[in-house]
């Protein structure tokens, strides 16, 4: 596997279309209570490497606790995460960033008074020296992020510049960008466009389109059905905290992934 400076893994090989089939990521049994709110029940469900699966659901379906599962911002009181055959307890968000999984979430969980190298960079920064001598590479981290920045086709004005001056899809690329650097096993996106106007949305596609292409896991959840279809090669209809059905993105419609969403359908008849 080959890196860049920054050690990340943006320039590895795309997975072989051998191991294409393999699962990524599973997760079984998995339950999640808050109180007397039952939020995860007994949910299962593979995610294939180089794979893009959508869960779709109503509010309150369950759709972002599971994410906080995979992702370790919560852990389950019952279940298994497994990734590549290997049992993982994430007991934090870093945990999970350890093991190759990350995640951009609805709000970005970017700095607004950081620029783009910082905010790609922050929690991993290039230092040269030790202990109190330890100085930041600020030129190799902005060289490093206008190289990634550039290979995704992502138009900012500049890497120096915080990102609080950048518009919704300009922080949604940074976001992107980040989670692409890092995350060699799994990306997983809430909500990836859902503040953002037509040309953004499309330009979000793009780089979405560009992960899947680069053979990585990839989980996003989104209330946008058109955009579900257009992305997705599976589709997980979530509802009452049950997975409910797991769809082929392409031998599906939209009236019956409604009907399974809503509950005008079961499981069996929207099969």
């Amino acid at each position: 596997m080959t890196t860049s400076s920054s050690g990340s893994v943006l320039d590895a090989p795309s997975p072989t279309s051998a191991g294409a089939s393999d699962i990524a990521l599973s997760v079984s049994g998995i339950h999640k209570r808050y109180g007397g709110v039952v939020a995860l029940r007994d949910v299962s469900l593979d995610f294939p490497t180089g794979t893009l699966t959508a869960i779709v659901g109503d509010n309150g379906a369950g759709k972002s606790t599971l994410l906080k599962v995979i992702s370790g911002a919560e852990q389950p009181d019952a279940g298994q995460v497994v990734l590549h055959g290997e049992l993982r307890r994430f007991r934090s968000p870093l945990d999970a960033r350890t093991a190759g999984i990350e995640t951009v979430y609805q709000d970005l969980a970017l700095a607004d008074n950081l620029d783009a190298a910082q905010n790609l960079f922050m929690g991993r920064e290039l230092k040269v020296g030790w202990g109190p001598f330890t100085l930041l590479r600020r030129r190799a981290m902005r060289r490093d992020t206008e190289q990634i920045i550039q290979r995704l086709n992502i138009k900012i004005p500049s890497v120096r510049i915080p990102v609080q001056h950048f518009s919704g899809g300009q922080r949604q690329g940074v976001a992107i960008a980040r989670a692409m650097n890092w995350g060699n096993e799994v990306i997983i996106m809430d909500e990836p466009t859902a503040a953002l106007g037509i040309a953004e949305t499309a330009r979000v596609e793009d780089l979405i389109t560009t992960l899947r292409e680069r053979k990585l896991t990839i989980i996003v959840v989104s209330h946008n059905l058109d955009q579900v279809f257009r992305l997705a090669d599976r589709i997980a209809v979530m509802r009452r905290g049950q997975l409910i059905e797991l769809l082929d993105a392409h031998s599906t419609d939209a009236q019956k992934l409604v009907s399974l969403i809503t509950g005008l359908a079961t499981s069996h008849e929207g099969a």
